[in-house]
């Protein structure tokens, strides 16, 4: 047994790619986040943690496939790759989880900026992308699920319950207790109301698409902002259905969504709107399986935006029935429509509609693998932070296979 005086810089190898994550945090911008907490003469309180070290903590984390604030907690407590970077500061859960998801806007602009120095280095010709959608589990279950009667029922109790958490506690420790519990009765009061808030916007929708009625309407009280979905099991579960567009050649993310829409039928416009607007360029052509095709208005949109939708001709049984060509112009077709339905005929539009789930399907694959199952936070804009942290994660990589970034 011998005993070794060491610094946490000489117990991290030199090759470890907690290095690489420091190295590309540290020139990120991180102007938008230093504002957040610049000192002022009326701001009273603690010194805040440097936003680097907090960023390249939760890069590591994603990396890791830690997806909960309590357990990279535990990981800064033990393993030298996290201790390093944090290199003596201190830090818990809370603030963990807040810099998590109170930061998507950075986040956003992060992917967009890292994107377009790419573009400019020629790795990213964004001449032909890909998008595809991936249904994720929501933090919230099945039974949470009410409909009116009992969301109105439930907002009326929820005041009395938060002047009954108070009672009976006296000492210091209890009033930690009463805090947590009257903070924790509010959030659930506030997610309540949110939920009344979509019930009705969510009644218009189904009554429109006739699939239920109104009285078959029903919002979480976990997460209002959650759909019940067909997932990856074939059942139905509460979850969100994110959105990666992707380019063809360098397999780099160029863009991220989150929608609680059960389909992709009319997510695609949406998608090629922000790649064009983010990066001032129009995609010759887009890789998209027939769930997005069969939105014949999403086909026309993009379409007539100058982009080429390619993408499986999806069959109906009445073409089927009469034998008739899906591939020629249908009653209800538009010019671009029916553009879109020819060009899939030729064999070379058939052979590049083959790349697509190399293309589209690996970023899903990749962010599943790093544990991205089930959302632990509550809320669109809180999952669509999530989601944007994964598909950082998956850039990363890819720019270090690329050598973008020093290894």
């Amino acid at each position: 047994m011998t005993m070794q005086m060491k610094s946490l810089d000489q117990m991290l190898p030199a090759d470890d790619r907690a290095r690489i994550v420091w190295d590309f945090v540290s020139a990120l911008d991180l102007e938008p986040l230093y504002e957040k907490i610049e000192v002022t003469d009326s701001t009273a309180g603690r010194d805040a943690i440097c936003p680097e070290v907090l960023a390249a903590l939760w890069l590591m984390a994603t990396l890791d496939g830690i997806g909960k604030a309590r357990e990279l907690d535990r990981r800064c407590k033990r393993d030298i790759r996290y201790l390093w970077v944090l290199g003596e500061v201190t830090v818990n859960y809370h603030t963990l989880s807040d810099f998590r998801v109170q930061n998507g806007e950075f986040l956003n602009q992060t992917l967009v900026d890292t994107v377009t120095t790419l573009i400019a280095h020629g790795l990213v010709p964004l001449e032909t992308i890909g998008q595809d959608g991936m249904r994720v589990r929501a933090n919230a279950g099945k039974s949470s699920f009410r409909r009116k009667p009992t969301l109105e029922q439930l907002q009326k109790e929820a005041p009395e319950h938060v002047d009954r958490l108070g009672d009976g506690l006296e000492n210091e420790e209890d009033e930690r207790k009463k805090s947590a519990r009257e903070r924790a009765a509010r959030e659930r009061k506030e997610r309540i109301d949110e939920a009344l808030n979509q019930y009705d916007d969510l009644r218009k929708k189904r009554e429109k698409r006739q699939k239920e009625d109104g009285e078959s309407t029903r919002v979480s009280t976990t997460d209002p902002d959650a759909r019940k979905m067909k997932v990856a099991n074939g059942g139905y579960d509460p979850a969100y259905n994110v959105q990666f567009a992707t380019d063809a050649d360098a397999r780099i993310i160029v863009g991220v969504d989150v929608t609680n829409e059960g389909t992709d039928g009319g997510e695609m416009p949406a998608m090629h709107e922000k790649v064009q607007s983010d990066y001032g360029k129009t995609p010759e052509k887009i890789l998209v399986d027939s769930a997005y095709a069969a939105a014949r208005e999403s086909v026309t949109t993009v379409e007539a935006a100058g982009t080429e939708v390619v993408s499986t001709v999806p069959r109906s049984e009445q073409l089927e029935k009469h034998g008739k060509d899906p591939h020629a112009r249908q009653k209800g077709d538009t010019d671009e429509y029916a553009n879109f339905r020819e060009r899939m005929a030729k064999e070379e539009s058939k052979d590049l509609s083959k790349t697509r789930p190399s293309v589209a399907e690996f970023p899903n694959a990749d962010c599943r693998n790093r544990n991205l199952r089930q959302f632990t936070v509550r809320g669109l804009e809180k999952v669509k932070a999530v989601a944007l942290w994964h598909a950082l994660a998956f850039n990363f990589m890819r720019m270090l296979n690329l050598g973008a970034l020093g290894a």
